[in-house]
């Protein structure tokens, strides 16, 4: 897997932990959608996520949580949702850029959302999908040259992994685009961390989430 993603800009292995590993962590420079702590669904263009190879994968899911927030009908804060597709026969690449299509709303499913407001936004504003239009999947591998030098190692991750307020923090820093699409009225903004809100101003006209 390292060297499928090994030169790969859009997906990028951030750390592992264990040995073999255990646990990952990608970064996705993807455009994708998040809610702002003031209500607003903004776009910002990098995104972090978690893997962990549960007891008894690959019969079990692996289990992914986003480090960075998503604002997507089957993403909630603790969990990506993979079973209405998860397989043993499906490689761990094959789910990473399987959740990369989802991130940028070129794959949803709001029948049975974990975000029933993300579910309810996007059945409304489908006109406005994907967010990212590019080809989540590397290229095809190549052979590789003679004399070719493999790809480097990735480092380990630091002891605490469950930390995310240093990833969360680290992709804000990164410069990530940000750009206001809609937002939500003040009773029914979803609950967010303020430091969560980027600082960058939307240059769109907001729109506002009717819920009844």
């Amino acid at each position: 897997m390292v060297q499928k993603f090994a030169g790969w800009s859009l997906i990028q292995i951030t750390g592992t932990a264990g040995m073999p590993p255990e646990v990952y962590r990608f970064a996705y420079n993807i455009k994708g959608l998040f809610v702002a702590s003031n209500g607003e669904i903004q776009e910002r263009a990098q995104h972090h996520l978690e893997v962990n190879l549960s007891l008894g994968y690959p019969r079990r899911a692996p289990q992914c949580r986003m480090l960075t927030p998503v604002f997507h009908p089957n993403f909630d804060d603790s969990t990506v949702c993979i079973g209405d597709f998860w397989a043993a026969s499906e490689g761990l690449d094959d789910l990473i850029i399987r959740i990369g299509r989802m991130i940028a709303y070129q794959e949803y499913n709001t029948k049975s959302p974990l975000n029933g407001l993300a579910a309810k936004w996007a059945e409304q504003h489908a006109q406005l999908f994907p967010v990212d239009r590019r080809d989540i999947a590397p290229p095809l591998e190549k052979a590789k040259p003679h004399g070719e030098e493999s790809p480097a190692p990735v480092a380990p991750m630091e002891e605490s992994v469950g930390n995310s307020n240093e990833v969360t923090s680290s992709a804000s820093a990164a410069g990530s685009d940000v750009q206001q699409i809609g937002s939500a009225d003040p009773a029914d903004r979803p609950n967010r961390r303020a430091d969560q809100q980027d600082d960058q101003q939307p240059d769109q006209q907001a729109e506002r989430i009717s819920i009844e």
